[in-house]
């Protein structure tokens, strides 16, 4: 349809020219005598095939005001007056009245109603290069289901799931961020770093909402490679922190807090798809590097975030190893213990021993448990010689460190011994003879 402006000559609700009324009736409404628009009938005709049909018959009367009575629904009676209005003016024109969504989408629902193409497409093309919230979306998406499949095209396209090409796309994109080391000032980097680890999270699990995004070997590889990237970050943070720590302590510490934070992030996604041994691997790998970086007498006194993040770390990997979900062989699973349990427990003491000082972090009480069971399940499969080491070293200084408790598996290690001894001391093979075990 041709668009209708003022040079025609004419304007809504002039009564000097318009040759026809409209009046919409509400719906469950009393109103004796609703307000009557003047209108020309030529204008409603070529923006509205409902009026075109209305006022093509011969046979419907109009009544002496020669009035034409619209049924609407009462709560949508200001969009049908807009409606209206809107019949005489451009498309330019009417996409500048519209203030906001439900605005639009009531004149739509009314344009519908009374098949005016031309306001219905506008409307269509006003929403479509909106923003939606969350309430409208659901509304348009409900309306857009009564529409012809061509109209509602344009509104259900946001709407529509994309391919699983698309989402893994979008997916590794956001891996490569989020485990992006970068260095910048400005905090919306950090902000936008965050929000990529958010929504990777969410995209792979959300409660009881399946994962979006398929893992495939070439998402696993990506991930792979973040950890490797993230990991190197820290080593080669640690091995500027002795320089950077005495220009700048504070950024220097950040600098390696940072790399912790993201390290513990992709530890959690690790644990969804299964990738846990990497981080094991990896983190077992460097350890000893790290702690003896962190104990250096020049940090004595410092770096205290830092050190109780490697605690939080350290915690992810004894409880994968801990609880079977990694497996490792002993002589790797012994290390990780004899590595970590002394600075474990060294840390958290010096900690505690500062709990007035809010400005130490503190160790969480359910980290330690959780962190004291892990290691006690490790001791407790290891080979009983190293058992025994462990458990020395323990007793020898238990009037030191109450933290962590291995009275569990120094019970366990009694018991176990005993038996063994008893079942070495009673095996004889048919013949009679001693078996040796």
């Amino acid at each position: 349809m041709e668009t209708v402006n003022a040079v025609d000559g004419y304007k809504f609700a002039d009564e000097s020219t318009s040759d026809v009324r409209v009046c919409f009736r509400r719906t469950g409404s009393n109103e004796q005598q609703p307000e009557r628009f003047p209108c020309h009938s030529s204008i409603l005709s070529d923006r509205s095939k409902y009026f075109a049909d209305l006022l093509g018959r011969r046979d419907v009367p109009f009544g002496n005001n020669n009035c034409i009575e619209v049924e609407c629904p009462r709560a949508e009676y200001d969009h049908y007056v807009k409606l209206l209005k809107f019949m005489y003016l451009s498309r330019e024109s009417i996409e500048e009245e519209f203030t906001s969504v439900k605005s639009a989408l009531g004149v739509l629902r009314a344009a519908t109603s009374l098949k005016s193409e031309f306001i219905a497409e506008t409307c269509i093309g006003y929403l479509e290069s909106a923003s939606w919230d969350e309430k409208e979306e659901e509304e348009i998406l409900q309306f857009a289901q009564t529409l012809g499949p061509e109209a509602a095209a344009p509104l259900l396209a946001r709407l529509q799931a994309p391919s699983a090409n698309a989402v893994k796309t979008v997916f590794i994109s956001a891996v490569h961020f989020a485990t992006s080391m970068e260095i910048s000032s400005a905090p919306v980097f950090d902000d936008l770093k965050t929000a990529a680890q958010e929504q990777i999270d969410f995209m792979l699990h959300d409660g009881d909402d399946p994962a979006i995004v398929m893992m495939d070997e070439d998402v696993r590889s990506v991930f792979r490679e973040g950890l490797t990237k993230l990991l190197s970050t820290l080593r080669t943070g640690l091995d500027l922190l002795a320089s950077e720590f005495d220009q700048l302590p504070e950024q220097a510490e950040q600098r390696i807090l940072h790399s912790l934070v993201d390290i513990d992030w992709i530890t959690t996604v690790l644990t969804k798809i299964e990738l846990m041994n990497e981080f094991v691997s990896g983190w077992l790998e460097i350890s000893d590097h790290v702690i003896s970086v962190v104990q250096d007498d020049k940090y004595s006194s410092g770096l205290w975030a830092v050190k109780r993040k490697l605690i939080e770390v350290t915690g992810k990997a004894l409880d994968a190893v801990g609880y079977g979900s990694v497996v490792l062989p002993s002589t790797s699973r012994t290390h990780l213990v004899k590595t970590w349990l002394p600075y474990i427990r060294t840390t958290k003491r010096l900690l505690d021993g500062k709990t007035k000082d809010d400005a130490f972090p503190q160790m969480d009480a359910n980290l330690c448990q959780n962190i004291e069971s892990a290691i006690v399940s490790m001791v407790l499969a290891l080979p009983s010689g190293d058992q025994s080491d462990i458990l020395s070293d323990w007793m020898q200084k238990a009037d030191q460190f109450r933290y962590p408790d291995l009275t569990e598996a120094f019970e366990m290690w009694c018991y176990r011994s005993k038996t063994a001894i008893r079942r070495l001391n009673g095996a004889i093979d048919k013949a009679g003879n001693p078996i040796s075990l």
